[in-house]
């Protein structure tokens, strides 16, 4: 039990005592104490004054009183300071604490709580490679699902792939147009970008080709329309030219905007794609044999690049396994009367009583929308693991999309929706702006991966600390600092929050990084080096029995709050908390290193006062170690032994 943990439970029974009131734990609020009053942890009092009936002053000093006598070896002292009493922790508890974890190669786990979930993440297309947006979306998948197993839940990683539709048969069209049969193979290109090279190349041709029916459009010429297309298409022309519309720059925006995606829809090139469509649909042997051709390229550029980065899936869904499953359920909703259909055959949802709209389920020709799929996906992975929760990890973009799949669910009585939820995460941008599928202005990963590496390459040579390295420890530590850097930066801060990702900045071993956490976790090891491994493994049978020095209480309380930390990570689904919390303790270790007084070290482990100062700040020291690998390992990132 942690030392919260153990002061809210006091804390309950002591209020029970004193006043005979039913108080649980979860009505006790604990925080660190502030650095200018003593002691390390505060309970704030307030709470207790209705109970009481006392001023909180004297409430606190009646709970302290309480504590000391109740439970020396935890409490050895108190201060009241106005509704806030402020403990002081016995030092034995502390002293407890380092000689049972320092050798503990994984801190703050708990045991298995019974419970699964399934974290869905990544969820690639196979028209493109991954990009920097999917390298928030995996990193934060995986650390999420490693936060859940650490804190005692069974987790299942899953991966749909998008592998088919109108944006798959853009990149097979594409290829057969202008590939003349190149594979991977033969141009040397990795498969899912050689795939990609084509999507771009597809809405090269398609921008060029709608922009002369744009450009007819805004001159009212209509021809390429006919039916209830041509009448939208005017009645949108004439809207744009209306003064109060042409004075209003948002919604003549949102007026071109149809007019080009119109235009988009009525282009050669598109007719071609929504074609091949319709053909691999109906099973079309030579469609669906190049589409199973062109999609193995991508699966084996998306492994390798998985596999660069350390991120592993225990089950894949595909979508074109999947996609029809909905259909069957819009059936069940539309006799349950769940759902109801329109003059035109397609199939709705109202929701205006929960505060949304109508939403499509099912389009009048029967083909599927989104949320057709999800709906059919939920339950067939409910039915195949039969979960407490399914997270999804998509980007906020979908909030409303994950409160519909949601409701529906709830409206049919199924068993999946409860456990549904959704980690809405902000996108990811550059200092340069916005990235842009269609026009290929989109980061790729595995360029981004190369261009982390080699900045880690250059950093690490200039500092000049790698002498004795071979070539393949240099390649490796190139590897872990860039990439660590990558999943830090992206990590360190919460998920909701758009962020703007900087790669100098990334990597900088002086500030909020990765780099710096993997560069502490080198100097500790450094550290015990200078020790054999039979002193190191003696310290498991040492208890120090003298007072703690302030920083040496500090680390000591810092690495003992790591299990508090992990269960506020998986509460709010964010582990920014860890990466927050790691680079706390790292920092704090590197001013305990480096404080002098009159120039000398004051917590030196080589040069120590005390041959027990030594074995405690070498328990420090190794616990501090083994808390810093932990936490940067839920983030998916490794710390080398040297640096």
């Amino acid at each position: 039990m942690s030392v919260v943990s153990s002061i809210k439970q006091a804390a309950a029974e002591a209020v029970q005592a004193l006043y005979q009131q039913p108080f649980t734990v979860a009505d006790v609020s604990v925080n660190t104490t502030k650095p200018e009053f003593e002691g390390e942890y505060t309970i704030v009092v307030f709470p207790f004054t209705k109970f009481s009936r006392l001023k909180p002053e004297e409430t606190g000093q009646a709970l302290g009183n309480y504590l000391v006598q109740h439970y020396p070896s935890l409490v050895a002292g108190f201060n009241v300071v106005k509704g806030f009493l402020n403990l002081s922790i016995h030092r034995d508890y502390w002293l407890s604490y380092v000689k049972e974890a320092h050798q503990q190669a994984t801190p703050g786990r708990k045991p298995s709580n019974g419970k699964k979930v399934m974290v869905e993440y990544s969820s690639p297309n196979t028209n493109k490679p991954l990009h920097l947006g999917h390298l928030r979306n995996n990193f934060l998948g995986y650390s999420i699902s490693e936060i859940l197993k650490a804190n005692g839940y069974e987790v299942i990683k899953a991966n749909l792939v998008n592998d088919r539709g109108i944006h798959i048969c853009k990149s097979m069209l594409a290829w057969q147009l202008f590939a003349h049969g190149d594979t991977p193979q033969s141009t040397g290109v990795k498969g899912d970008h050689l795939v990609g090279d084509y999507y771009v190349r597809f809405e090269t041709i398609l921008r060029e080709q709608a922009e002369t029916i744009i450009s007819d459009v805004l001159e009212g010429n209509f021809k390429d329309f006919e039916g209830e297309e041509k009448e939208r298409i005017i009645k949108l022309h004439n809207l744009l030219h209306k003064p109060e519309i042409q004075a209003d720059a948002e919604k003549a925006g949102k007026i071109k905007d149809e007019i080009k995606e119109l235009s988009r829809n009525k282009t050669e090139i598109m007719q071609q794609a929504k074609i091949m469509l319709q053909q691999w649909e109906a099973g079309n042997p030579e469609v669906r044999a190049l589409w199973q051709t062109m999609n193995s390229w991508v699966y084996e550029g998306f492994e390798e690049t998985y596999k660069r980065l350390g991120i592993d899936f225990d089950k894949m869904y595909f979508e074109s396994n999947t996609y029809l499953l909905g259909k069957d359920v819009v059936e069940e909703g539309l006799q349950k009367g769940v759902f109801f259909r329109k003059p035109d055959n397609s199939v709705w949802i109202d929701l205006t009583a929960d505060g949304l709209d109508e939403k499509l389920v099912l389009r009048g020709d029967g083909t599927s929308v989104y949320i057709t799929q999800d709906l059919g996906t939920a339950k067939l992975k409910y039915a195949d693991f039969h979960m407490d929760q399914s997270l999804y990890v998509v980007a906020d973009e979908q909030n409303y999309h994950f409160k519909v799949l949601r409701l529906i669910l709830q409206k049919l009585g199924d068993a999946s929706a409860g456990g549904i939820e959704h980690l809405s995460y902000g996108m990811v941008e550059l200092p340069h702006g916005r990235m842009k599928s269609r026009e290929g202005t989109v980061v790729d990963a595995d360029d981004m991966i190369a261009e982390m590496v080699s900045t880690a390459a250059t950093h690490t040579e200039e500092l000049g600390k790698v002498k004795g390295f071979s070539e393949e420890e240099l390649r490796e530590l190139h590897e872990t600092i860039g990439i660590g850097a990558m999943k830090f930066f992206l990590l360190k801060v919460d998920p909701k929050k758009r962020m703007i990702f900087n790669p100098e900045e990334s990597i900088d071993l002086h500030g909020f990084t990765g780099p710096f956490i993997q560069y502490s976790h080198a100097r500790i090891k450094s550290i015990l080096r200078e020790f054999s491994t039979a002193d190191l493994a003696a310290l498991a049978d040492y208890t120090h029995n003298e007072d703690l020095l302030p920083m040496e209480k500090e680390l000591i309380m810092i690495n003992e709050q790591f299990g508090t930390v992990l269960e506020d990570a998986q509460k709010e689904w964010s582990p920014s908390v860890i990466a927050n919390y790691a680079f706390l303790l790292a920092q704090t270790f590197n001013s305990f290193y480096a404080k002098k007084e009159n120039g000398k070290y004051i917590y030196s482990v080589r040069d120590a006062e005390t041959d027990h100062k030594r074995k405690l700040r070498l328990q420090i020291a190794m616990l501090t170690a083994n808390t810093i690998k932990e936490a940067m390992k839920l983030l998916g990132i490794q710390v080398p032994e040297r640096m």
